[in-house]
């Protein structure tokens, strides 16, 4: 057997905190998950509490360092590949020592593992120990520690009103910082492209394939459709790079920002990887190839591994075997339910009761993102609080310590975020001065769309504070936290082998009240935002948008359609389901249909 991932889920990145120090929490069982690279201000802070934890020196790196945000990013990466290695090792001798310490093991891995039926055979063996140490030397290894990198958040930097080269732009620094780190893993880049930060990746050696055809750090890229990866894997491929990782995400049905498709549904996205994975793959390697020559390269003489994953919405061990089966999947996400497994994720004890408590219809598709981008969120923040509280005294939006999204230029050239209080300042001024000609409805509608967005650079970090009880400074924010609509379903906090068990076998699940399958869940999403979109156009009659959305509609249509033939073929899977999601297939296409 060669060494493969041990699990077929993994744990996206969530927010800036939520997965911050995942790999701690869970590498050494296999679990591969993602940090944000974002924040260097709490990756410093989380480097000097680890530090301490586990014993290793800390040596503070301040703002006045000449790039800074590069070396902490880069600090504390380091340190926690070393601290996992540590908890790998530990967690090796504990199996070596303990049947049931394997026992309890064995529970948490998928019943298709071969790795799971080899432990099965040494717990039978007598003595134990034998041939033990050396299986788990050769089969076991530690989850990838994988980061990921906004791409459209590349704010430009200045010194003393100066502008720094791009290199120091915060998601180049973010990609440097990682580049030179020990981590021999994968960065994942979401938000779609960035020709300049992809540019930026030929500089750093790690990412080309060496003399045995291994590449020391990956690049995972996070895509809605088959087009924009092939746009993207081929940009990439033609300065030599190769994606090792297609990552789809539904459009709506995921959390934080929600990058919705032209009426696209993740079945047949799914479906179309599946049928033209080959194409991908070999037309990415030979344009990578033809790079590799040209700079004079190592050259691989066959395509390099290339894998397919999926998240979104997925909620039961039923869908995440059919997704692994149906399109052949290395992994399947799962994001949202582990904000309640305190094991794996950092979430203070005041937000995850909330996400407890939460029903369908708490969850909602906001417009709180300073990026403008639709942004999955539940009601009743501790954000929400502070944020109103400011309205009414007259002092709307941010202090803005952070700056990480002040990336609208309209008053100034180093930008402002529009959650920032000086920014809310000048639009409101600017609406006051209209409001004669205005109604007071549509005053109203435009003071809420000013002061609606929230501070994500403090909000979606505090919860990791709060948890280790770490001091937060400056203006009070609160907590701003990003699950998906899913939560809806998952209302208890649950031990990490619980969530395990409940991935991998549909005789544990934790889910207690009705839930629609995932695909029909994202299908009413993308119904209610086609509706929406049509009372705007309306409104507002626009030719090009009519265009853009018949077309949105033909896309649901045709996705209704393959939805009908996959579950009137499907003999296996979801046949609880199959009825009502027919029903209710034929019910949303008839609605459609009248539009």
């Amino acid at each position: 057997m060669s060494t493969k991932s041990l699990h077929t889920f993994h744990i996206p990145v969530m927010g800036l905190a939520y997965t911050i120090d995942s790999p701690i929490r869970v590498a050494k069982y296999g679990i591969s998950s993602v940090i944000s690279v974002m924040d260097d201000e709490l990756m410093e802070k989380m480097n000097q509490f680890y530090s301490l934890q586990f014993g290793f020196p800390y040596q503070e790196i301040t703002k006045k360092m000449e790039d800074f945000r590069c070396k902490r990013i880069t600090s504390y990466l380091n340190l926690v590949d070393k601290i996992v290695k540590q908890k790998f090792s530990q967690w090796k001798e504990e199996l070596s020592e303990s049947k049931k310490a394997v026992e309890n093991y064995i529970e948490m891995l998928p019943s298709s593992s071969e790795i799971r039926r080899e432990f099965q055979k040494f717990i039978q063996e007598t003595p134990f120990k034998q041939n033990l140490i050396n299986f788990i030397d050769q089969q076991l290894k530690p989850g990838d520690i994988d980061v990921n990198i906004m791409t459209k958040v590349d704010k430009e930097n200045f010194d003393k009103n100066q502008p720094l080269d791009s290199i120091y732009n915060d998601a180049h620094a973010a990609l440097r910082g990682f580049a030179q780190s020990t981590l021999n893993s994968s960065v994942v880049l979401s938000a779609g492209m960035n020709p300049r930060l992809f540019s930026y990746f030929e500089t750093f050696d790690d990412f080309y394939p060496n003399a045995n055809n291994e590449l020391p750090k990956r690049i995972i890229l996070k895509v809605s459709d088959y087009r924009s990866a092939m746009i993207q894997g081929s940009f990439l491929a033609k300065k030599g790079l190769w994606v090792s990782e297609y990552r789809i995400e539904s459009g709506l049905n995921c959390g934080g920002h929600a990058f919705a498709t032209e009426g696209y549904l993740l079945g047949p996205i799914l479906e179309e990887f599946k049928e033209k994975r080959e194409e991908l793959q070999k037309a990415t390697h030979e344009l990578m190839c033809k790079a590799l020559l040209q700079k004079e390269r190592h050259l691989p003489e066959s395509p390099l591994p290339l894998n397919i994953t999926a998240q979104g919405g997925v909620g039961t061990a039923e869908e995440h075997a059919f997704l692994l089966d149906r399109y052949q999947l290395s992994s399947v996400g799962w994001g949202t339910p582990f904000l309640l497994v305190p094991e794996a994720t950092s979430v203070d004890k005041k937000t995850r009761e909330l996400l407890q408590n939460a029903k369908e219809d708490d969850l909602y598709l906001s417009a709180l993102s300073p990026l403008g981008i639709p942004f999955n969120t539940v009601k009743g923040m501790s954000n929400d609080l502070y944020r109103t509280q400011r309205i009414l005294k007259e002092k709307a939006g941010s202090s803005c310590p952070r700056k990480y999204l002040a990336l609208n230029k309209e008053y100034t050239n180093q930008g402002l975020c529009t959650a920032s209080r000086k920014f809310q300042d000048k639009k409101i001024m600017e609406l006051e001065a209209q409001k004669p000609q205005l109604t007071d409805a549509h005053f109203e509608e435009r003071y809420r769309a000013i002061t609606e967005k929230a501070c994500l650079c403090i909000g979606l970090a505090n919860a990791s504070l709060l948890e280790h009880e770490l001091p937060i400074k400056g203006e009070a924010q609160g907590i701003v936290i990003c699950p998906g609509p899913n939560m809806a379903y998952f209302d208890k906090e649950v031990s990490l082998k619980t969530m395990i068990q409940h991935i991998y076998s549909r005789e544990h699940s934790i889910i207690d009240a009705p839930r629609p399958h995932f695909f029909i869940k994202e299908l009413r999403m993308y119904r209610d935002h086609f509706l929406g979109e049509k009372t705007e156009l309306l409104r507002d009659f626009n030719a090009m948008k009519e265009k853009k959305l018949l077309k949105f509609k033909q896309n649901l249509l045709d996705g209704i359609r393959y939805y009908q033939e996959l579950f009137a073929a499907d003999n296996f899977y979801f046949t609880r389901e199959k009825d009502q999601a027919l029903i209710e297939l034929n019910s949303i296409r008839l609605e459609l249909d009248q539009g």
